[in-house]
């Protein structure tokens, strides 16, 4: 009997670790934002409370989380006299509080994204202005070395305005960590480079060194199923989501669905995608005149997408969401309404429901979250 009691103990605590979170929210600071924010997320009863925020960091648009939670790193998206940079911030997980270790130029103009390698010892940044992707190597105390590699994409697409160049979007580690994908709008490819973590310079190019799309699609954000044989992208400009079967590198197109009712005859905005953790749903955000997630099922054994409905982020410009690491929740960030909605998910069929919490906070354009260990 003491035995059994033991392990519900440890069992129970164990399931009670895992329902707390920080959640991190990146603004933009031009409306008075001091850049990060910290709050506790509890993950059964989808609640979050502000904890801390850092002093002033501008545009900090998106950010990435070490492994160990021990160090957070973000884009700071400027241009022109004062151009794009990143920062690396160490986090204390007793208390919640990000501190600046340091900041280095990113190599180009308005750095949007950015991904850490499976060792932790490189961060790789996609600068959406500067067309270009930088590499660089981190110190053990967490802090960024200069970097190392800079690779200015070139081309450009059909649409005139916003396709006359590069313009990198994303950059997403394949689930092994032994290749880099960054999807460009501005050139209707997604770039795939070798990588090589032993190298003062790890991007590699190779003979499968890009995945072109539709022209006019305009791919911003990538992601992988967590089975490892498939992924998806979102596509900006063209509304829609693209399905892919992967291996080694390799993408080979299986499916392209719109994320808007077939009726919508708004200009898309599609904006971000993630899968559930149980690999079951895909989700995508729309800005525009949509500000809507879209929701589909996901094919098992084909990776294809069956579409099941679309959700109100009740908000304006859902830039970017994210799912907590349960599964229980979807936090959609809406830019223009400064406002964080906490959507109910439904793990069974994948739709999400108003919850009535809500996150007030400047311009919101990116989430994390990290574990707590209580």
């Amino acid at each position: 009997m003491k035995l059994r009691l033991l392990i519900a103990f440890l069992l129970s605590s164990l399931f009670c670790s895992a329902q707390n979170f920080y959640l991190l929210a990146c603004t933009y600071t031009d409306g008075g934002s001091k850049g990060i924010y910290v709050y506790r997320f509890n993950a059964q009863t989808g609640k979050a409370t502000w904890v801390s925020n850092t002093d002033s960091a501008a545009n900090p648009s998106y950010l990435v989380v070490s492994n160990n939670g021990n160090f957070v790193y973000a884009v700071n998206e400027t241009s022109g006299i004062n151009p794009g940079r990143v920062s690396a911030f160490s986090f204390n997980k007793n208390n919640g509080v990000l501190t600046l270790l340091n900041s280095e130029p990113s190599g180009g103009d308005d750095p949007c994204h950015l991904a850490m390698s499976m060792d932790g010892k490189w961060l790789v940044v996609a600068n959406y202005t500067g067309g270009n992707v930088s590499v660089f190597p981190l110190n053990k105390s967490g802090s960024l070395k200069p970097y190392t590699q800079l690779i200015q994409d070139t081309g450009s697409s059909v649409n005139k305005e916003r396709q006359e160049k590069a313009h990198p979007h994303g950059v997403v580690f394949s689930p092994d960590g032994a290749y880099v994908f960054t999807p460009d709008l501005g050139t209707d490819k997604i770039m795939i480079y070798k990588f090589n973590p032993s190298s003062a310079q790890p991007l590699m190019s190779f003979s499968r060194g890009y995945a072109k799309t539709h022209p006019g699609n305009g791919p911003r954000h990538f992601t992988f199923h967590p089975n490892k044989k498939f992924a998806y992208l979102i596509n900006e400009m063209s509304g829609s989501v693209t399905a892919y079967s992967y291996e080694k590198g390799k993408l080979a197109e299986v499916q392209e669905l719109i994320t808007h009712p077939k009726e919508y005859r708004g200009t898309p905005g599609s904006a971000e995608i993630f899968t559930s953790p149980d690999g079951k749903f895909l989700y995508a955000s729309n800005r525009g005149d949509e500000n809507t997630i879209t929701i589909f099922s996901i094919n098992s054994s084909t990776g294809k997408l069956k579409l099941k409905g679309y959700q109100s982020t009740l908000g304006k410009t859902p830039r970017n969401f994210i799912i907590d690491p349960t599964g229980n929740y979807l936090l959609a960030a809406n830019q223009d309404t400064d406002n964080i909605v906490i959507f109910k998910r439904n793990r069974q069929t994948g739709m999400l429901q108003e919850t009535k919490e809500q996150i007030h906070i400047s311009k919101p354009v990116c989430l994390q979250m990290i574990e707590t260990g209580e």
